[in-house]
């Protein structure tokens, strides 16, 4: 006897898979696909890019020309010479042709229309602070452009900034793996998920306290750490989740007087002398924003001879892990805590020896389950001739130094041996680059695309293949608006790579007026 029609609906909804179980089912089937296709350059397979930075919006708000940040992939268009490969990418607003023009003039052994015959562009038209990710997914019938435009028989997947639950919701609904890590990891990629797998590493790391959750624990920190050590002059307090150091603030000690009873003193000295990072972000929204995320307090590492290593790593369906590159990063803001740019590779004095620290990490994180990119930052200080790493953070996710990488990477067709320390090209040439995502003036303002490509091409500051050096402009659309754009400058050796940069600030500075 069949079953009456509402126990047939509870049946179907008991037995039908969760949105987990179909994410997992799909990275399940990743593994094959990766293997079968990933590096062969003649396989046809599609690219799908979600550049969505599904962080934070309110710390995201504060960052200028946020909604820009999304063209920070187009270096995966660089995929395109591969000549059966597509990319399908998604961005909040309409990206200008002339950009997109920009990147596909670089391919090698590729012709522009052939390329653009691969190339499947898509937006939003929504520039509001809601993520990318959740645009896309409160659009069905953009879901739907996005599934046509993979072509029958093409193995394909997701590459997205970072994963959330939002991604894994988007990777579900499209049938698509994400070559990046299952949100149930994302602890392991927060500021007090990095110390933790930091001491199962048994590194070194600044004094602190990790799993914070209110004002009260943040006060408790900052004491306990000054009675440790009475000499010390500052503190971090770090969200979890903060973004590029804006989700950040610094507590100075020289403001205590007495030492009878720090505590107290904190308690009523924090919300007139905590610096905060975050530009407009008053004390009160900040320890709102502290206490949803949680976060640690740490002490603040000083030293006449200080840098700021960062080591970007990989692992890879099959289980490897790859070191991808160093970079030393420059760090600007109050007191250091805004990254701006840096410079690859990291400084030889120390750069192998943070590659094999990472490497360190990444065995932890595999045995977590960790799957893509992230990046491990270090703060390390010179003392007595001998380099100390102070491990700082993880970032579970694509970051800052990795659109710079695979430019230089896709470019030049060489590769970086995090066993010397050095970026080789196939004839035996090293390469380095200086990059910044934040070169920022307000007389910029007004310069179009069109305006910059005139200007670079005038000025001969284009990237030049045949010589394998120049400059590698992104950031693009931020300019008009906000005066910011973003440069990679490639060469052989630093100071011809601090040239380019130099050249290149000059020129704008004197093409405005």
């Amino acid at each position: 006897m069949p079953l009456a029609k509402d126990k047939q609906i509870k049946l179907f909804s008991q037995n039908a898979p969760t949105e987990k179980e179909i994410f997992c089912k799909l990275q399940e089937n990743f593994v094959p696909q990766y293997k079968a296709v990933f590096h062969d350059r003649m396989a046809a397979k599609t690219v799908v890019v979600i550049p969505s930075l599904t962080l934070d919006p309110f710390i995201l708000a504060k960052i200028d020309g946020i909604v820009h940040y999304e063209e920070r992939l187009l270096c995966l268009l660089l995929l395109l010479r591969m000549p059966r490969t597509h990319i399908v990418y998604v961005t909040s607003t309409p990206v200008d042709p002339l950009i997109l023009d920009y990147y596909l003039h670089l391919l090698p052994g590729i012709t522009g229309e052939h390329a653009r015959q691969r190339m499947h562009f898509f937006s939003c038209y929504d520039s509001s602070p809601v993520s990318l990710t959740e645009k896309i997914l409160a659009r069905p019938r953009l879901i739907k452009r996005i599934m046509n435009a993979i072509p029958d028989g093409h193995l394909a997947h997701l590459a997205c900034f970072n994963v959330t639950e939002h991604e894994r919701t988007l990777s579900a609904t499209l049938g698509l793996p994400v070559y990046g890590c299952d949100p149930d990891l994302l602890f392991w990629g927060t500021k007090s998920g990095s110390r933790e797998i930091f001491r199962e590493c048994g590194m070194e790391m600044p004094p602190g306290y990790e799993n914070l959750q209110n004002e009260e624990q943040i006060i408790k920190a900052l004491a306990d750490l000054y009675i440790a050590d009475p000499l010390l002059k500052k503190a971090v307090v770090k969200m979890n989740d903060g973004f590029s150091g804006e989700g950040n603030a610094v507590f100075p000690y020289d403001t205590i007087t007495s030492k009878e009873n720090v505590e107290e003193e904190i308690r009523q000295l924090l919300p007139r002398v905590l610096e905060i990072v975050a530009t407009d972000l008053s004390y009160e929204l900040f320890i709102d924003k502290f206490t949803s995320m949680g976060g640690i307090v740490e002490a603040f590492i000083d030293a006449p001879h200080k840098t700021s290593p960062s080591v970007q790593c990989r692992i890879n369906p099959l289980g490897k892990i790859d070191i991808i590159s160093t970079h030393d990063q420059l760090m600007g803001g109050p007191d250091g805590q805004v990254f701006l740019g840096g410079t690859f590779p990291a400084d030889e004095e120390y750069s192998v020896e943070v590659a094999a620290l990472g490497r360190k990490v990444s065995e932890v994180m595999k045995r977590k389950g960790v799957l893509g990119r992230f990046g491990v930052d270090f703060l390390s200080v010179k003392e007595n001739d001998q380099w100390k790493h102070y491990a700082i953070e993880i970032n579970l996710r694509k970051g800052g130094t990795t659109h710079p990488y695979i430019m230089l990477q896709f470019l030049t067709n060489g590769d970086y041996n995090p066993d010397t320390g050095k970026y080789v090209l196939v004839n035996g040439d090293e390469k380095c680059y200086l990059f910044t995502d934040n070169l920022h003036e307000d007389r910029f303002k007004g310069l179009t695309p069109c305006d910059l490509m005139e200007i670079a091409m005038l000025n001969n500051l284009h990237y030049d293949n045949t010589k394998e050096e120049g400059v590698m402009f992104h950031l693009i659309g931020a300019l008009s608006q906000y005066g910011k754009i973003g440069l990679v400058c490639i060469a052989s050796t630093f100071e011809r790579a601090k040239y380019f940069y130099d050249q290149t600030l000059k020129v704008l500075n004197s093409e405005c007026y």
